[in-house]
C-alpha cells in the first residue's frame, strides 16, 4: 500500500508540470491554431533561468524558505520571451500546418543552442533546495513538501488561468477570437494583441513549469525535447485545444509514467505511446476534444 502511494504521489507531482506546459500548448492552439513544438525550449529555458535566479538570490542571502516564490517569479519573468517569439510567428499565421511545425521545430532547435552556450552542456541541478521544506507525512507515506507545494501551486495557476479566461472581459475576448478571428476583428478587435498576449501566457506556463522542477531534477539539453513527447501525448490523450483534456491527460502521463519508473523502467515511454495508440484508436479526437467536422 505504501509502496502505491508513493507512486502516485509522484505520478501527481510530475502531472502538475506536465500541466503547466500542456495547458500553455492548448491555450496557444486553442486561440492561434498553432501547434507549437517549441514548447519544451521553454520548459527548459524556465529550467535554466530558474536555477541561475535561485543561485543569484541565495548568493544574496536569500533563506532557503524562498526557492519557490522565487523559482516561480523567475519563470514569470523569463516568460516574457513569448513577446519576440510571437512577433516571429506572425510569419506563418493563416499558412499551412507544415510552415508552423517547421517553425516551431527550428525554434526548438536554436534555444537548444542558446542553452548549451549560457549554460554549458553540463546538467545543472539546485543542491539542497529540494528539502528545503522538509518532508510531510500523507497516509503514511513520508512526501517532500516541495512537492505538495508545487501541486497546490499548479491547482492554483489553474484555477486562475480559469476564472480569467471564463470572468473577464479580456478572457471574453480571447475565448471570442479563438471562435472566430474574422468577426472580433471586424468588432474592433486587434487580433495581433490578444495572439501577443495569449502567447506569452502559454510560453509563461511553459517556463513555471520548467522552474518549479528543477529542485527535482537536473536540468538539461535533452529535457526540451523529452517534454515535447510528454506534452504532445498529453494533448493527443485529452484533446487538442482542451484545458480540460490538458488535466486529464496529465494525471494518465503522470501516473502511467511513475508506474512504468517503478515497476519496468525500460518501457517508461512505450507505456505512454502505447496509451496515445488506444486513445488514437478509440477516441481519435481525444477524451475531450471535438471531433474535426
Amino acid at each position: 500500500m505504501t509502496v502505491l502511494l508513493d507512486m502516485i504521489l509522484g505520478g501527481v507531482f510530475h502531472a502538475a508540470i506536465l500541466f503547466l506546459v500542456a495547458a500553455g500548448l492548448q491555450l496557444v492552439f486553442g486561440v492561434q491554431k498553432i501547434v507549437n513544438l517549441a514548447c519544451g525550449s521553454f520548459y527548459a529555458l524556465g529550467a535554466y533561468f530558474g536555477i541561475t535566479a535561485v543561485g543569484l538570490a541565495s548568493a544574496a542571502g536569500m533563506p532557503p524558505i524562498l526557492v519557490l516564490p522565487v523559482l516561480i517569479l523567475s519563470g514569470l519573468l523569463i516568460g516574457l520571451v513569448g513577446l519576440p517569439v510571437e512577433r516571429i510567428l506572425r510569419t506563418v499565421y493563416r499558412r499551412d500546418e507544415s510552415y508552423q511545425l517547421l517553425l516551431t521545430f527550428g525554434l526548438l532547435l536554436m534555444f537548444q543552442d542558446v542553452f548549451r552556450f549560457f549554460w554549458g552542456a553540463t546538467p545543472r541541478t539546485l543542491d539542497n533546495a529540494y528539502l528545503a521544506y522538509g518532508t510531510a507525512e500523507f497516509l503514511g507515506v513520508r512526501v517532500p513538501t516541495y512537492n505538495l507545494l508545487v501541486v497546490a501551486a499548479a491547482i492554483a495557476i489553474a484555477a486562475t488561468l480559469g476564472a480569467f479566461l471564463q470572468k473577464t472581459r479580456t478572457g471574453r475576448i480571447i475565448r471570442a477570437t479563438a471562435e472566430n478571428r474574422d468577426m472580433t476583428e471586424g468588432l474592433g478587435v486587434n487580433s495581433n494583441r490578444v495572439f501577443a498576449a495569449v502567447f506569452t501566457v502559454g510560453c509563461m506556463l511553459g517556463t513555471v513549469g520548467g522552474a518549479l522542477v528543477v529542485p527535482a531534477s537536473a536540468s538539461s539539453l535533452d529535457m526540451a525535447v523529452e517534454l515535447v513527447v510528454e506534452a504532445f501525448a498529453v494533448v493527443v490523450i485529452g484533446g487538442l485545444g482542451s484545458m480540460r483534456g490538458a488535466l486529464a491527460g496529465a494525471l494518465i502521463v503522470g501516473l502511467i509514467r511513475a508506474a512504468a519508473i517503478m515497476v519496468l523502467p525500460e518501457a517508461e515511454i512505450l507505456s505512454i505511446y502505447l496509451v496515445v495508440i488506444a486513445v488514437l484508436i478509440l477516441r481519435p479526437a481525444g477524451l475531450f476534444g471535438k471531433a474535426m467536422a
